[in-house]
């Protein structure tokens, strides 16, 4: 009886329910078919913190920035999707996306965003 491995068809040796000719094979079928099913929500949070993240780095590469809040959004920002938050001795609530913050602002007419980079000082 000729078994092949479920990723690689090269011969199997052992066993007789072997699979998989390595592990490094059943790790690859394996992560093949999670890729392959569809969306799961883990999955949409996650593309949608690297990209608020990929966002606030882009608009703030001087370590503090403001920047319309509409602009952001524009472009695929999501402010309800964040790591974790600091709060300061003010009591204001600064929201992370790993290493870039955001904290939102009144100014006259327009809404905006404080953009910070996580410091030392905010553990």
């Amino acid at each position: 009886m000729n078994r092949n491995c479920s990723y690689c068809n090269e011969k199997l040796e052992g066993r007789v329910g072997k699979k998989f000719c390595s592990s490094y094979c059943r790790s690859a079928f394996y992560y093949q078919r999670t890729k392959e099913k569809e969306d799961t929500l883990f999955k949409k949070i996650d593309v949608q913190l690297k990209k608020n993240r990929k966002i606030l780095k882009n608009y703030n590469r001087a370590g503090m920035a403001k920047i319309r809040k509409e602009k952001l959004i524009r472009e695929g920002f999501d402010p309800k999707y964040f790591t974790h938050y600091w709060k300061n001795k003010k009591g204001q609530v600064y929201l992370f996306c790993y290493e870039f913050g955001f904290i939102e602002l009144q100014e006259k007419d327009h809404k905006k965003y404080l953009l910070v980079v996580w410091q030392e000082y905010m553990k």
